[in-house]
C-alpha cells in the first residue's frame, strides 16, 4: 500500500499528485476525477483565458476563467482528494490574475515553476491554501525558501523535477544526459534540505511511470510524485485524438529535446522542451505566426509586446498556438505534442480509475 500524503493540514489517500498539462490538457474533466481517485487533481492556467473565450464566445479574464474552472473541479471532485492549480511564473501577463482566481476558487494548493514564484506569498496573502514551488536544483530552493520567508510565509511541499520530465526544463541541454543532474542526485541535497527547515513535503517528478517507480521513490525519502504524461493518456483528458494517439503510437526515438539554438525550432522561453519528433508544427517549414499573447513579455516601457515567437520565428516555434491545437481549440494551426521521456511505454488508453489502480499497486 502506498503512504498517505499530507500537505498543508490536507491528506490525500494516495501520494499521488497529476502534473499541470498545458494548454487545454489539465482541465476540470481530469482534475475532478483524480482528485476523486484520492490523488491531487491539477489545473494548468496555461492560456485558460484563451480557452473559456472560444467556448463562451467573449472576452473572459484569466481571474474568471480560473474562478470558475477551480469552483466546478471542486463541486464534482466531491470533497474528495484535492484539487490544485498549475500556474507557470513565466506567463507573467496572466500569473496575478491566475493566482487570485484559484484562491478566490478554494483550490487547496498553488504549484508554480517555469521561473522563481518569489511573488506568490505576496499574491495569496492570508489565504490558506499550499504554496508549491517547482525546482531542479537545491540553489533554487534556497532561494525560494529564504524570500518568502522574508514575507512570513513557509513552503508548504516542494516538487523537484528532474530532466526526464515532459515540456520544459529547468536545465541547461548539456545538462539533461548528464548523471550529475540527474533526479537521483538533485533529490538528496533537497531532501535533507527540507528535512532541516520545517520538514516539508518533497515531491518527485520526471520520468516516474509505475507503481514500482514510486515504491523506489518513496523508499528513498520522497513524500508523493508528481505524473504528467501518465494522465495526459487517460480518457479523461482533453488532449484530442490525435495527440493521444501519437502518445500511444511514439516510439522511444520519436521522443526527442527542441531547443533555439541547438534543435530548433525551440520555445520562446528558450528553455529545453521535449516533444513527440512527428509534431506537426515542429515538422513543419511555414511556422505559426504568434498571434495568441499568452507568453508575451514586458519591453522597456513595461508593455507586453517582447515573444521570441515573433521575432526569431525560425528559432522559435508558437507554443501558443501549437499547444492550443493540440487540445482541439486552435483548428487553424499545426499540432505541438510535448511528452516526457516514457510516454513510449504507453500502447492504450486508460480510464483514470484504471490507471490509479495500477499505480496504487491494486
Amino acid at each position: 500500500m502506498l503512504p498517505k500524503l499530507t500537505i498543508r493540514g490536507r491528506t490525500l489517500d494516495s501520494p499521488i499528485i497529476q502534473g499541470g498539462m498545458g494548454i487545454g490538457v489539465s482541465l476540470e474533466p481530469l482534475a475532478s476525477t483524480v482528485a476523486r481517485e484520492g490523488g491531487a487533481g491539477i489545473i494548468s492556467s496555461a492560456a485558460l483565458n484563451m480557452i473559456f473565450s472560444k467556448k463562451h464566445c467573449e472576452k473572459i479574464s484569466s481571474y474568471d476563467a480560473m474562478l470558475e474552472e477551480v469552483i466546478n473541479a471542486r463541486y464534482n471532485a466531491q470533497n474528495t482528494g484535492a484539487v490544485g492549480v498549475n500556474i507557470m511564473t513565466y506567463i507573467v501577463k496572466d500569473y496575478a490574475q491566475s493566482v487570485r482566481g484559484a484562491v478566490a476558487g478554494g483550490a487547496d494548493m498553488i504549484i508554480s515553476g517555469a521561473g522563481l514564484p518569489l511573488q506568490l506569498p505576496t499574491l495569496v496573502g492570508n489565504a490558506n491554501i499550499a504554496l508549491i514551488p517547482i525546482v531542479s536544483s537545491l540553489r533554487a530552493l534556497k532561494i525560494i525558501h529564504k524570500r518568502w520567508l522574508k514575507k512570513g510565509r513557509c513552503i508548504d511541499a516542494v516538487v523537484v523535477e528532474g530532466p526526464l520530465a515532459g515540456g520544459h526544463l529547468g536545465f541547461k541541454v548539456e545538462q539533461i544526459n548528464d548523471e550529475n543532474f540527474s533526479l537521483e542526485k538533485i533529490f538528496d541535497p533537497i531532501k535533507d534540505f527540507a528535512q532541516k527547515n520545517g520538514n516539508f513535503p518533497v515531491i518527485v517528478a520526471g520520468g516516474v511511470y509505475s507503481h514500482s517507480d514510486i515504491l523506489y521513490w518513496i523508499d528513498r525519502g520522497a513524500n508523493g510524485v508528481q505524473m504528467g504524461t501518465r494522465f495526459l493518456a487517460t480518457k479523461e483528458s482533453t488532449a484530442d485524438d490525435d495527440f493521444k494517439a501519437a502518445v500511444v503510437n511514439c516510439t522511444r526515438d520519436d521522443i526527442i529535446i527542441s531547443h533555439p539554438d541547438t534543435n530548433p525550432p525551440g520555445s520562446p522561453s528558450t528553455m529545453p522542451f521535449r516533444l513527440i519528433k512527428q509534431s506537426p508544427m515542429f515538422c513543419s517549414e511555414r511556422k505559426s505566426l504568434c498571434n495568441k499573447g499568452a507568453v508575451l513579455q514586458q519591453d522597456k516601457s513595461g508593455k507586453y509586446t517582447k515573444c521570441l515567437a515573433k521575432e526569431e520565428p525560425k528559432k522559435h516555434f508558437c507554443i501558443c498556438n501549437g499547444l492550443m491545437s493540440s487540445a482541439g481549440y486552435e483548428s487553424r494551426e499545426k499540432p505541438l505534442w510535448t511528452v516526457g521521456s516514457n510516454a513510449w511505454r504507453i500502447n492504450k488508453l486508460l480510464s483514470v480509475h484504471e490507471l490509479m489502480d495500477e499505480l496504487k499497486g491494486i
